[in-house]
């Protein structure tokens, strides 16, 4: 008897500490500061208009830097702090390429004249990629808040973490798995390239000897193919090129429909629909996005509370840093 009340007890043990888990992880809501910051939303909300009215660009560096701190350490606002070569910001995905840092201090300084020390850099981060996605003609959906931020930034792990726009197909779709994404997530969430442009850098691989073939990429169009080459033929990696041709500032499914003519600009954009392993993985889903919009809306959003959910920091884990760039002291 004495041994059945011990397993009893086990049992309850485990199931008290599941609850207590699903608690942890549901502590993000889209409610969290109805009263200790009521007008967060409001506030950057303004900021995001008026980066966006500045320079149309940024929405999907906004959306960009969200990402790329998502996938390092859980969506800690990391990718913001300073401090060297060892950061996150120094790694070789972010360093000159990332942007946004800027506009993402401004609103900090506007929520900290609103609500000082409430809302976290992390928090800002997913709010202003909705407002980006959003204001570009993108869909709407309802973020979960309460982040806290991360103390430590770590460059080496981006390094490795982040999809490069070279991996090839399996390992792009591997580091989406690792992250706790699924292939959804992978193609729905690559369509956030219907907006921005991308260096020379990133895409000069495809224009000459292509993996050792002596010859460009065959999977890209070749008008297009021509006007890159003009584009980069001085080796200024920081050139750059809009990454959905022809509908570059609105964010909609044409990112998709490039592809189906070779149109994607990074490798990593292209084999979603031509490489061999894309046809019984991602080339289904990419042809479903091109015949029905609505579709990826609404998987695009949903990836996106997805990704938010990556690992972040709660109760009284990390902190509210009174500064994007800097812990507190």
């Amino acid at each position: 008897m004495k041994k059945s009340c011990s397993l009893r007890g086990y049992y309850l043990c485990l199931i008290n500490m599941f609850m207590l888990l699903l608690v942890v992880r549901s502590q993000l809501t889209t409610d969290f500061y109805k009263t200790s910051c009521p007008n967060v939303s409001k506030i950057v909300r303004i900021e995001v208009q008026k980066a966006l009215m500045n320079e149309m660009r940024m929405g999907a560096s906004l959306l960009r830097l969200h990402f790329h701190d998502c996938f390092v350490n859980g969506c800690d606002g990391s990718i913001l702090l300073d401090g060297g070569d060892g950061v996150e910001k120094s790694a070789i995905p972010n360093l000159n390429s990332v942007r946004g840092y800027e506009v993402v201090d401004t609103i900090k300084s506007s929520l900290e004249s609103a609500c000082s020390g409430v809302v976290s850099c992390a928090d800002i981060l997913a709010i202003a990629a909705r407002d980006s996605v959003f204001l570009s003609g993108g869909p709407f959906w309802r973020v979960l808040l309460g982040r806290r931020d991360g103390t430590v930034s770590n460059g080496t792990l981006a390094n490795t973490a982040l999809p490069s726009p070279f991996d090839p197909l399996d390992t792009i779709i591997s580091k989406f798995t690792n992250a706790g994404l699924n292939l959804t997530d992978v193609v729905s969430l690559s369509g956030a390239h219907t907006i921005g442009r991308a260096r020379c850098t990133f895409f000069s691989n495809r224009l000459s000897n292509f993996s050792g073939t002596g010859a460009p990429d065959t999977t890209l169009d070749t008008a297009m193919l021509s006007d890159l080459q003009s584009l980069c033929q001085n080796g200024d990696g920081n050139a750059t090129a809009v990454l959905d041709r022809n509908s570059s500032d609105l964010f909609d499914n044409h990112y998709f429909k490039n592809l189906l003519s070779g149109k994607g600009l990074l490798s990593s954009d292209q084999i979603l629909f031509s490489s061999d392993g894309a046809n019984s993985t991602t080339k289904p889903l990419v042809e479903s996005y091109i015949n029905d919009s609505v579709l990826f809306f609404g998987d695009f959003a949903n990836s996106m509370i997805k990704m938010g959910n990556i690992n972040p920091k709660t109760g009284s884990d990390g902190e509210i840093r009174k500064n994007c760039r800097v812990i507190n002291s």
